[in-house]
């Protein structure tokens, strides 16, 4: 059975529904996906180009120069020390965390300058690489964990956490490249998918639908609302666009830790009713399949990708809670 018949015959008629609306699936995309006539649909062959994404071979980790300022985790390959609690940030600490963040937004731009067919992801991480350390910063995802490499580069249906590696970009495919950059005690988080060349239209939709989705999340945030509020507003637009937004990776309070409280969902999450409150900094970060929301993750235990095989796409801000809404901290 492949794995796209394993997810659709697990789905049952009173499960959520695959698309985030939060209706159960026999109320929603059901009959759709059955045809009408009680066969399900076929995911992914008539809307996806090009081939599937298959794991290259990785180059060894960088090694940072002595003088750059290393987190908690950098020489341990482990976890954060600190963490804990929500990430508010004010006075000094805040005009430090805006320029990461901009720094970090710099970072991004260049690797998506580097884009282009025939690149390798690997080539990507080398630009991102040196552009961290040009900004006097530690690329954040390096060792974190044992990740391997400087930044995230998330080919076609890898959903997030691809590692680079030596498989050459073609035209048609979309790269998601998401940079985290520690400078100064502080993380700045952004990301952004990209069109290599010339891409289909279903592609082009997703990418369109995916950093609308982004837009409809940060304007969700008011003071006094609810992180919920967040993953309504981007689950229901990905919806009408006949796509569903991924639910078991979310966005994360950030600061002097790369990964704080709030957890953003982005799907519609009835239970998360955490206040949205002045000073709260944290990421807004949707991932938008073409088809379903579920994922498998390769042997690597990082690369996660759609079950259905099925394109992805995710743009993301590092945002800071205002008194009247959102301060986008890594806007270009």
């Amino acid at each position: 059975m492949s794995v796209l018949e394993d997810y659709e015959q697990k789905l049952g008629r009173n499960d959520p529904c695959w698309c985030g609306s939060g209706k159960k699936y026999k109320k929603c995309h059901m009959n759709e996906d059955r045809g009408g006539r009680g066969k399900r649909r076929s995911f992914g062959k008539e809307n996806r180009a090009g081939h599937p994404v298959f794991p290259g071979r990785v180059s060894p980790m960088s090694q940072v120069p002595s003088h750059i300022v290393l987190p908690s985790y950098a020489a341990t390959g482990k976890g954060e020390d600190g963490g804990e609690g929500f990430s508010r940030l004010s006075g000094s600490d805040l005009e430090q965390m805006r320029k990461t963040c901009r720094a970090a937004r710099r970072v991004l731009d260049k690797g998506i300058k580097a884009v282009r067919p025939g690149v390798t992801t690997d080539d990507i991480d080398s630009v991102i690489y040196h552009a961290c350390i040009d900004e006097g910063g530690y690329p954040s995802p390096l060792n974190y964990h044992g990740f391997p490499k400087s930044v995230c580069t998330s080919v076609n249906e890898v959903i997030c956490h691809g590692i680079p590696d030596d498989r050459p970009l073609e035209s048609g495919d979309i790269v998601n490249i998401d940079v985290t950059l520690f400078l100064n005690g502080f993380h700045g988080d952004c990301s952004q998918t990209v069109a290599v060349g010339e891409v289909d239209e279903s592609s082009r939709h997703l990418l369109d639908t995916a950093q609308e989705c982004l837009r409809r999340g940060i304007s969700a945030v008011r003071p006094g609302g609810r992180i919920r509020d967040i993953g309504y507003a981007v689950a229901d637009y990905a919806h009408q666009q006949k796509c569903s937004s991924v639910r078991d990776y979310c966005g994360h309070g950030i600061g002097r830790s790369f990964h704080m409280d709030p957890q953003v969902a982005h799907y519609r999450c009835h239970d998360d009713g955490v206040r949205i409150e002045p000073g709260m900094i944290f990421t807004v970060e949707p991932m938008i399949n073409m088809g379903g929301w579920r994922h498998k993750v390769w042997d690597d235990q990082w690369t996660a990708v759609t079950a259905d095989g099925q394109r992805s796409a995710q743009f993301e801000h590092t945002i800071l809670v205002t008194k009247d809404g959102a301060e986008i901290l890594t806007a270009q």
